[in-house]
């Protein structure tokens, strides 16, 4: 995600102006936007004239910028795309106000959004901005002679170094220790979450026993090896076809979840410092008790849109949270631990100490 720009709308409301740059990004916002928020943004739209000329073909489309009141949002995971409908509360054509319309809101479109944004949102869209910015992850491809580091950001990779030691016989040839010395010491100063290891026949795997006996914390980023038919930019480009960094970089999303989950189910079982159901937690955020809250995304979206069946103000229940030093988590329904989190109630708390 990239943030454009800030500023303030009328009604106290934020605005922000953001390129999504993934369907990570669309996903995200499908979570941010709800009903009653303004977006903005350049789309075409279908123009019906009063001639004769166009009357057999419904109307050409025209290019135009609109702003639209949100109705409803929906996220076409398939069709890589967010839609964003509602009726248009601004356009450069003044004859289509008050119509409604779709926005389809694709990789690297810019929108503005104005509206109250509740804090987890903001953090939300923060956090996928800097997830754009910071390489996560790290595509070392090896082979004979040869080696190169590559960073993966959540859209594109880049280069980040290469060298190059002739090894085998000859007046030129050098120790091959010499190459896997110099990949263990980039590694060593580039900071990544996990590391992909690739390249042709079994010279990665040389690569790997050195480092973990030469740089022992960079081989224990190493996640995955990946056969490849060679090194450099064509080695990249074959792991990103076979998805193994998409792999790697949803089980670095999910493992924070995992870790909180498996530490929310084990104080659970020993009646430890944990509260779970939105009644409980709201007694323990009152109690200044709340440590980490452990919110479903899915379950928050719905109860701020009027489709749940919570009788507290979930909301309410955060901002408590906040105010007295707590931390909260939103979990996404998508993977493993948020169906956990979804069976325990949609939210649930690690607690500073416990209540009778």
């Amino acid at each position: 995600m990239r943030i454009q720009s800030r500023g303030r709308g009328e009604e106290g409301r934020q605005r922000l102006t953001l390129v999504p740059e993934t369907v990570d990004d669309l996903w995200h916002l499908s979570y941010v936007l709800e009903p009653g928020d303004l977006v903005s943004g350049d789309t075409t739209r279908r123009i019906q004239r009063a001639d004769d000329q166009m009357r057999d073909t419904g109307g050409e489309r025209e290019h135009m910028h609109v702003t639209i009141s949100v109705d409803d949002v929906e996220f076409a995971r398939f069709a890589n795309r967010l839609r964003v409908g509602g009726e248009i509360v601004g356009c450069s054509r003044e004859d289509q106000l008050g119509h409604h319309h779709t926005l389809n809101v694709e990789e690297r479109t810019e929108i503005e959004i104005e509206k109250h944004f509740k804090p987890d949102q903001l953090d939300r869209i923060e956090e996928a901005e800097a997830a754009t910015e910071n390489p996560d992850v790290a595509v070392v491809t090896v082979e004979e002679g040869e080696a190169y580091v590559h960073t993966v950001a959540q859209y594109g990779t880049e280069e980040y170094a290469s060298f190059t030691k002739p090894t085998g016989k000859g007046e030129y040839a050098r120790p091959r220790d010499e190459l896997f010395d110099d990949l263990g010491s980039a590694l060593s100063h580039l900071d990544v979450e996990a590391i992909v290891l690739a390249g042709p026949g079994f010279t990665k795997n040389d690569a790997r026993e050195f480092l973990e006996a030469e740089y022992p914390d960079a081989a224990e980023r190493i996640v995955t090896t990946v056969d490849t038919s060679s090194a450099g930019d064509r080695g990249v480009h074959e792991v990103l076809k076979r998805g193994a960094v998409d792999d790697v970089q949803q089980q670095t999303r999910i493992a924070e979840e995992a870790r909180l989950i498996d530490e929310l189910t084990e104080r659970i079982g020993e009646g430890a410092k944990a509260a779970y159901g939105i009644e409980e937690v709201k007694k323990a955020a009152e109690f200044g008790a709340v440590e980490e809250v452990l919110v479903l995304d899915e379950r928050l979206r719905d109860e701020r849109q009027g489709r749940g069946d919570w009788e507290i103000d979930v909301d309410r229940v955060l901002e408590t949270v906040e105010q007295k030093g707590g931390e909260i988590t939103v979990f996404s329904a998508e993977f493993d631990p948020g169906q956990q989190l979804r069976n325990l109630g949609g939210i649930a708390a690690l607690l500073r100490y416990r209540l009778e």
